[in-house]
């Protein structure tokens, strides 16, 4: 399969170690690009239900085809998020291509680019972790009914159906947090003169440029890999939406090194050892 160049990709709330979590899907999308940077936004690793005990062969795969692509010469930035919160303790550290930063500040085409995941404007993380902690368990536990009444449909020859998207949509206070959150995102952005705002968080994949009294900036909002499966591509001076959804990846493609490596493998290859003098 041939792979796309592309100059950035970005990819943010994975939530690996849940079982919402569409890692086969994921696989297939990195298996088809080759970025010179890859952005991963926040809420790759979900280490609030990391407890359960529950990492499958295909969550071990993912994380080996990043460290891959990095040997390989793509720069990996992994901005940590709410839900990977544990990794700021090592903000600014570096290992070979991967750098795991809070935020990201670059230019881009004479624009500047703010990167960041979004938690930091959520009153509910921010002063209320554990109820935000419930929520994210009752969020895994809907996704897993979900995947239940999905096997029906499907077997009933019935198109799919997201109950989390359409209570989201139903609610008005949900409706309104995910305005209110775009809003002051950009409203910030066009304070500090950035070009680009680029964060995750919601789950709400977005493209668009936004405008107040004081100047405009693309918002833009990479979605996640639980309901949208989407992710943010930059080539040739313009941004793209990328939805796994049109694309006609098998979920089940894979590098052949990593389709013959067993769960231990993965979990060696993944870990890093200091080597002995």
């Amino acid at each position: 399969m041939r792979k796309r160049r592309i100059e950035i990709a970005v990819i943010s709330d994975v939530h690996l170690g849940t079982y919402g979590c569409h890692a086969e899907e994921l696989l297939a999308y990195l298996n088809s690009i080759r970025p010179d940077k890859l952005i991963l936004n926040g809420d790759i690793i979900d280490m609030w239900q990391f407890k359960k005990w529950y990492f499958p062969k295909s969550h071990l795969q993912v994380i080996k085809k990043i460290i891959d692509l990095s040997t390989k010469g793509t720069e990996v930035f992994y901005v940590t998020g709410n839900h990977d919160e544990m990794l700021r303790r090592f903000s600014d550290v570096t290992l070979g291509n991967i750098h795991v930063v809070d935020k990201m500040l670059f230019n881009l085409d004479g624009k500047k680019a703010w990167v960041f995941h979004g938690d930091v404007f959520d009153a509910s993380i921010q002063h209320t972790k554990w109820v935000a902690k419930l929520g994210g368990w009752g969020y895994d536990l809907l996704i897993l009914c979900n995947r239940l009444v999905n096997w029906c449909l499907l077997k009933m020859g019935r198109e799919k159906y997201s109950l989390s998207k359409r209570i989201k949509n139903s609610v008005k206070k949900a409706v309104k947090y995910i305005s209110d959150f775009e809003r002051v995102v950009a409203d910030l952005a066009i304070e500090q003169k950035y070009g680009y705002v680029i964060c995750g968080h919601i789950h709400q994949p977005k493209l668009v440029n936004k405008v107040n009294g004081k100047g405009y900036c693309m918002y833009l909002n990479s979605g996640d890999w639980i309901e949208n499966l989407t992710a943010l591509e930059y080539k040739n001076k313009r941004w793209r939406l990328y939805k796994y959804s049109e694309d006609h990846l098998s979920p089940f493609y894979a590098d052949e090194e990593l389709k013959s490596m067993n769960y231990k493998d993965l979990l060696a290859a993944i870990t890093i050892t200091k080597k002995q003098p």
